[in-house]
């Protein structure tokens, strides 16, 4: 297997890809959404992406790659959401949106790049259904902190949860695309 850095910058490449694109598509809707909105959204794309490992198949034509994808953008969508605040409308091109996306990208690489420091990259001896566990019960903290409007007492905040879900959710596709 590559290097990690390489293979998850990979990865976050074609997700900006797939987020730009729907730039194009949609422009910037998702600004309406409150953060718990998108801490929802996650959920949806975790559970289906459970179903799926649980069931072993798919009725939707579409499996647990695209889910993945989708909650490394939605989880940027909320970091984005957590920084700006929600809005009314659409009020940031696609330009700006893709510089936040950008950021936080860079900032999810960076907190990858310490942890797997750490870690010794235990990330490759995981199963991808350990990530999905894992995103799911970030979702639940999530939610939790949501409930307590961010008064936590010793945990960290919704946006540390976030970035662990895009993280895990790159580990997740590196192995989908690469193998084990």
């Amino acid at each position: 297997m590559e290097n990690t850095n390489d293979l998850f910058k990979q990865i976050m490449a074609e997700c900006r890809d797939l987020f730009a694109r729907k730039l194009h598509d949609y422009g910037a809707a998702w600004r309406i959404m409150r953060p718990s909105s998108v801490t929802d959204q996650i959920l949806i794309k975790a559970n289906r992406i459970r179903s799926i490992e649980v069931k072993g198949v798919a009725l939707v034509d579409e499996g647990i790659y695209p889910e993945f994808v989708a909650i490394v953008n939605y989880g940027i969508v909320g970091l984005i959401q957590l920084e700006l605040g929600f809005a009314d409308k659409e009020d940031i091109s696609p330009e700006k949106a893709l510089e936040y996306y950008d950021k936080y990208s860079q900032q999810a690489l960076a907190l990858m790049i310490r942890k797997n420091h750490d870690y010794d990259e235990a990330w490759k001896a995981m199963r991808i259904s350990s990530y999905t566990d894992l995103i799911l019960m970030k979702i639940y903290r999530t939610k939790q902190i949501e409930s307590l409007s961010g008064a936590t007492l010793v945990s960290e905040g919704v946006d540390a949860n976030y970035m662990d879900m895009i993280n895990y959710s790159v580990f997740g596709l590196i192995k989908l695309k690469f193998g084990e």
